[in-house]
């Protein structure tokens, strides 16, 4: 299983999904409405390091992080 968090103003609570890789677990993430638009803005992390590739492969017991952008000051 991939443990799936949500970051910032997402409000969601962590998930566990089993997918092999970013392509998969975006089809599971846009089944949920109210993440759609946060998908399209937000970076993605993966084991702490941001990746772009949705070939991107997970394996049992990585950690996704989505990002969505902020403004800070």
């Amino acid at each position: 299983m991939v443990k799936v968090e949500f970051l910032g103003p997402i409000q969601k609570e962590p998930i566990e999904v089993d997918v092999k890789n970013l392509k998969e677990l975006k089809e599971v993430l846009n089944k949920d409405e109210e993440l759609k638009e946060w998908l399209r803005v937000s970076a993605v992390g993966v084991n702490d390091k941001i990746v772009t590739n949705l070939d991107t492969p997970l394996k049992d017991g990585d950690r996704v992080v989505i990002l969505p952008p902020v403004c800070g000051g």
